[in-house]
């Protein structure tokens, strides 16, 4: 193996930003911004979904609103098509 080619592979933390939720894994992601984490620093990744957020892992259906157009759905489609519960929040 070559030397000084790889990327660095190190503990990162993952913030789920929907929920709050934050999970440490390793990766070679590169990134700016450090946390603390269980006493330790951390490179920090800020992401959108989780597991913890994601509607097939929770069985939820969060809805984000934007200019009405979830609205204009319900009035157009109804209750129709959707086999999630709706969270509320």
């Amino acid at each position: 193996m070559k030397a000084d080619i790889h990327p660095d592979y190190r503990e990162v933390v993952f913030h789920d930003l929907s929920c709050d939720f934050k999970f440490i894994t390793r990766s070679t992601i590169n990134t700016r911004e450090t946390t603390e984490f269980e006493g330790k620093t951390y490179p920090l990744v800020k992401i959108e979904v989780s597991s913890q957020s994601h509607p097939f892992y929770t069985g939820k259906h969060k809805i984000v609103d934007t200019a009405g157009r979830v609205e204009k759905f319900r009035q157009k489609f109804g209750s129709v098509g959707s086999k999630t519960q709706v969270a509320a929040g």
